[in-house]
C-alpha cells in the first residue's frame, strides 16, 4: 500500500542522546574530522560551548558509549582529547536516518498550495 492510502508508519524513535542540540553539533564535529581525536580545547572553540556544557555533555556521551576521552599531559599541559566510538559513528548514522525519516514524512505533498 503507498503512502496516503491508509497506511500509516510510526513515529521515528530519536536517540534523546544525541537529540540534545550541543551533543549532536559534537558528535557530527567529530564525525566530519579527518583526525581520530579531537582536542578538548578546540571543540570548546569550534562548537562556541562554555567548557563547563563541553565536560558536562561529553560526560554524557561517553556514558553512552558514544564518545572517548582521553586525559594526559602534554609538555607538562593537561590535555584531553575526545574521539567518536564506532557506536557513537553508529548512533549518529541511526539518528539522521531517523531525521531523513521524520522531514520525508512532513514534506508538503506536490500539488498542495500552503
Amino acid at each position: 500500500m503507498a503512502d496516503g492510502e491508509g497506511s500509516r508508519r510510526s513515529p521515528p524513535r530519536l536517540d534523546k542522546v544525541i537529540h540534545e542540540r550541543a551533543r549532536l553539533i559534537i558528535l557530527a564535529y567529530l564525525s566530519s574530522s579527518d583526525r581520530p581525536s579531537v582536542g578538548f580545547t578546540e571543540l570548546r572553540e569550534k562548537l562556541d560551548l562554555s567548557a563547563g556544557n563541553l565536560s558536562i555533555q561529553l560526560k554524557t556521551l561517553e556514558g553512552a558509549g558514544y564518545v572517548k576521552i582521553v586525559k594526559s599531559f602534554v609538555e607538562n599541559k593537561p590535555n584531553t582529547s575526545v574521539s567518536l566510538t564506532a557506536r557513537g559513528q553508529s548512533a549518529l548514522n541511526r539518528y539522521l536516518k531517523e531525521m531523513e525519516l521524520l522531514l520525508r514524512t512532513l514534506k508538503p505533498r506536490s500539488g498542495r498550495k500552503d
